[in-house]
Order: C-alpha cells, then sequence, then structure tokens
C-alpha cells in the first residue's frame, strides 16, 4: 500500500511545474575562504548518561550553526556543508540517539521521541557553552529544532529551513498509512510501516525527485541502510514515526514563534519532494513574510545534489544577518 501511495504521489508531482528559486534573492557565488581552520572534528561527549557523537569545526569564538539531521541519515548528511561554512562558523552537528554513531540505549531506559531529542541537543548545547545559534534544519531536524526555538527563542539567530516541515501543508499523501497508524495504532498497522526501512525505500529517499541520480553518491543508503538494520533499531524508528503526530500537535506553537520572533529565514527546499512537497515551503511565509524562499530541482535530500547551491545561498544568507 505505501508502495502505492508513493507511485501515486510521484506521478501527481510529475505533472506539476518546477519552479526554480521560486523567490530569487540577490545573485551568490562562492565566497572567499578565510584564514579559519575549516578541518572537521569527530567527538563523543556524554549527556544525561547517553554518548552522543557529533561533527564539529570552525572557530570556537565565532558565531554558531547547528545542524540538525533527518531520518533515515545522521549528522553525515553535513559531511560537504561543514567545510563550506567553518571558516568563519562554529558548526556543530550532533547525531540522535538511535542515529549514526550515538549510542543506541534501550526503549526501556531512554524515552525515544522528539521531546527527548530537544532536550538532548539543548543539554548538548550547554554542555558546548553554546547559548545562541542558527538553526539549520532537514527532516526530523525540524521538530527537533523548533522545539528549541519554542524553549528558547532567545537562542536563536536565524533559521535554515530544507525540507523541513511546520504546516499542513506540507504533508503529502505520503504520509497516509503514518496518519493511519497515529490514529489506529495496531500491530497491523505498526507492521505495514516496515515498508519504510527497507533497503529500496532508503535509496529512494535519496534517488526521488533528482534530475541525475549519477550525482547521487551510492554510500549515503548503504551506510544509512547499515545503521537502520542493527538489531533493535527496527522498534525505535517504528516508534519515532508513531512519535511524529506529537509535532503537529505542535505546529501552532512553531508557527506562532515565527509570527511573534520573526527570526531570519532562509528556505531552500527540494521542490520535487514527495515526502514534504513544496507546499510546505512556500507555507512559511505566512508568518515569516520576510524568509528568503528557493525552491530547489531536487529531491528529499537536496544537500547531495545541490550541495554547492545552498552552501552559496546560506553563507551569504548567514554573512548578511550574523556578521553584521
Amino acid at each position: 500500500m505505501l508502495r502505492t501511495l508513493v507511485l501515486s504521489s510521484l506521478v501527481a508531482l510529475a505533472a506539476m511545474p518546477i519552479a526554480l528559486r521560486a523567490d530569487p534573492g540577490r545573485a551568490t557565488s562562492p565566497r572567499p575562504m578565510l584564514a579559519g581552520d575549516v578541518t572537521a572534528h569527530y567527538r563523543t561527549v556524554a549527556v544525561n548518561g547517553v554518548d552522543v557523537f557529533y561533527r564539529e569545526a570552525g572557530p570556537r569564538d565565532a558565531p554558531a550553526v547547528l545542524l540538525l539531521h533527518g531520518f533515515p541519515t545522521s549528522s553525515r548528511m553535513f559531511r560537504n556543508l561543514i567545510p563550506a561554512l567553518a571558516d568563519r562558523y562554529r558548526v556543530i552537528a550532533p547525531d540522535y540517539p538511535g542515529f549514526g554513531h550515538s549510542a543506541v540505549p534501550s526503549p526501556d531506559v531512554f524515552p525515544y521521541g522528539f521531546a527527548a531529542y530537544a532536550k538532548l541537543v539543548d543539554d548538548l548545547t550547554r554542555q558546548l557553552g553554546i547559548d545562541r545559534y542558527a538553526l539549520y534544519v532537514q527532516d526530523y531536524g525540524a521538530p527537533v529544532g523548533f522545539r528549541l526555538a519554542v524553549a528558547h527563542p532567545e537562542r536563536v539567530t536565524a533559521l535554515v529551513i530544507q525540507n523541513g516541515n511546520a504546516y499542513e501543508d506540507g504533508l503529502s499523501p505520503f504520509w497516509d498509512p503514518i496518519r493511519a497508524y497515529w490514529a489506529d495504532p495496531t500491530h497491523a498497522n505498526r507492521e505495514a510501516l516496515r515498508a519504510g526501512l527497507t533497503p529500496a525505500a532508503t535509496r529512494w529517499q535519496y534517488l526521488d525527485g533528482v534530475a541525475d541520480p549519477s550525482r547521487i553518491d551510492p554510500e549515503n543508503w548503504l551506510v544509512d541502510q547499515a545503521l537502520l538494520d542493527r538489531p533493535g533499531l527496527d522498534r525505535i524508528m517504528l516508534d519515532l514515526f508513531l512519535d511524529y503526530r506529537t509535532n503537529l500537535a505542535l505546529y501552532p506553537e512553531f508557527q506562532r514563534f515565527f509570527r511573534v520572533h520573526q527570526p531570519p529565514a532562509l528556505i531552500v527546499w527540494g521542490a520535487n519532494d514527495a515526502i514534504f512537497p513544496a507546499a510546505g515551503a512556500r507555507a512559511y511565509r505566512r508568518d515569516l513574510p520576510n524568509a528568503e524562499l528557493h525552491l530547489l530541482d531536487s529531491g528529499h535530500f537536496a544537500l547531495e545534489d545541490k550541495g554547492g547551491e545552498i552552501a552559496a545561498l546560506m553563507g551569504d544568507f548567514l554573512d548578511r544577518r550574523l556578521r553584521r
């Protein structure tokens, strides 16, 4: 059933015109690199008894940029973006428990869910001495980051939103089987979502909506799938599918944060995404009318084939907004 819904979504999206940079801002060009060290460091620190892995680069006294990853990947998705920013920003990219290189505590001792992830990232930033930060959010990173923003609006210096949803407009028919699970969390509805944990589904997330699949490194889905296939991860991921419903209940709070605080915002969105379609990107402009919106000819993981363009847009945006 999930495959049928995905295919039907693709057919519908194929018929839609794709607008590249639907709201183009100023032209961007590669920024000159400064003398700062852009070498990434790979660290693990205990946060509330849980080992949390994170990537870090850039000067310790520079403005901080916190990169929050989506499903089913990890901080690895930022491996190319980090050095593009680290010449002048302190860049931090953590893995949530159960993802990447962070620990995988038993669900009996760690409450896997978006509230727990937000608290863990919050506590990580405190341990690292980061009291203000720009947020880059993608997929699962959006509800994690927006929970942080609602709890501590004074800490958020800017938002970069890449295929991370905060509006009902951004939920495509792809979500119908998951919505069925939310409405009736039976064993049958839970088991139906195992299709989303398969190698085919992981590969599809990377390739769908991409004009030239040869630009996408196959190691992306091979690495993600190897981690997904670890014993016990299926239970955690299915629990997270269920917990995602708590994010929808917070959409009004997220949107109020946008309206009241008007953080500088850059929206860079793979317009061909069958999971979070372009309507979700445009919806932000209702509450953030000054947001800079760029729709790119890409899919869910737009960093993989539009990484250079996103880095240029993001560098220009952060330089204007954070380095005045």
